[in-house]
């Protein structure tokens, strides 16, 4: 976890939701299955001290990185390591971002064979952040904005569908994401029982499977068997 999820909003809608200016020059459209090393939104703080709407690619690489071939694996980083990893410990220190989506995706291996697909979204259709650490690489004349989403344990029902989810944060903790601290650990607090409740567990097609594929019904609700089905949070 997590390894896609989707982002549809437009610059504009994201830039007013999390009051940024935008600076993706155009460079986003929606994408309702983001996979590894895709261009997609991410909201940091200029040295200015602004909020910035603007474009990464999803698959941290530390400045020290020979090649950009490793990115794919570092999707994620675990929010227990994280201030201590040698890769993520400056990051997260000093460069916290907010990864806007509108759900991420996890499956769930079936006892008769196969897997179920389930997409995690807030039941009201509101956006989600996620929270990301990020960082430039340069390589000769290739230059990369690249982030990772952080995760953390699974809370309550999210953890039947798998172990692991990203760290969420409610709106009213964008500003202290982002902000300079010496305590950064404190921030990694999960979201109270109330906001995850607000989280619709909603099985959906294997299409999703295939990175090739996109579109909104990737993200259709669809029928399944007894297990699980229709889980809700707490």
């Amino acid at each position: 976890m997590c390894g896609r999820y989707a982002t549809t909003r437009s610059s504009g809608e994201l830039s007013a939701l999390f009051e940024s200016s935008d600076d993706t020059d155009g460079g986003i459209g929606p994408d309702h299955n983001v996979a590894p090393t895709d261009p997609v939104p991410l909201v940091r703080v200029t040295p200015e001290g602004h909020r910035s709407l603007c474009v990464g690619r999803w698959g941290f690489l530390p400045h020290w990185s020979r090649s950009a071939a490793g990115a794919a694996r570092m999707i994620n980083a675990r929010a227990e390591t994280v201030a201590t990893s040698r890769a993520y410990a400056r990051a997260f220190a000093r460069r916290r971002c907010l990864v806007p989506a509108d759900g991420w995706y996890e499956w769930v291996r079936l006892p008769e064979g196969g897997r179920q697909a389930y997409y995690m979204t807030p039941a009201d259709g509101s956006v989600l952040a996620l929270a990301g650490i990020w960082s430039v690489w340069e390589s000769g004349t290739d230059s990369r904005l690249t982030f990772s989403v952080l995760t953390t344990a699974a809370l309550g029902e999210l953890g039947e569908v798998h172990d692991r989810m990203p760290v969420l944060l409610p709106s009213d903790r964008w500003s202290s994401w982002l902000a300079p601290t010496d305590e950064p650990d404190r921030l990694l607090a999960p979201p109270a029982s109330d906001w995850l409740a607000g989280l619709e567990i909603r099985p959906v097609g294997p299409a999703v499977g295939d990175v090739r594929n996109d579109g909104p019904q990737l993200t259709a609700r669809v029928p399944v068997g007894p297990a699980p089905q229709e889980l809700t949070l707490f």
